[in-house]
């Protein structure tokens, strides 16, 4: 049997730094305090923010201070919550959301 879910989420996109330490805490406390269904990171080859320093990846480069972009999603009174949860550790202008459909 399929279990049939809302066809309305939220999802959310956060923004940050593959060296940042946040990153490791972030995905920990979605997956075991705020049980969410799954996430996706993604690496970014190429980026820059409010500083306006580029920060890129070259083929001899390892560099830990790539962008990466954190995102999920979920019922929109459960991201509603969460939203609320991660506005206490996330910096201003890094985290967006919008609505969507999934398909059922």
């Amino acid at each position: 049997m399929t279990k049939n879910i809302n066809s309305n989420i939220t999802i959310v996109r956060i923004y940050l730094t593959e060296g940042e330490a946040q990153l490791k805490t972030l995905i920990k406390r979605l997956r075991d305090w705020e049980k969410l269904r799954g996430l996706t990171v993604f690496r970014g080859i190429t980026g820059f923010g409010e500083s306006g320093v580029i920060h890129g990846a070259e083929i001899v480069d390892l560099s830990l201070n790539l962008p990466v972009v954190v995102e999920f999603f979920d019922d929109p009174e459960k991201i509603g919550e969460i939203w609320n949860h991660l506005q206490e550790i996330i910096k201003p202008g890094h985290m967006v959301r919008w609505n969507a459909e999934i398909n059922s």
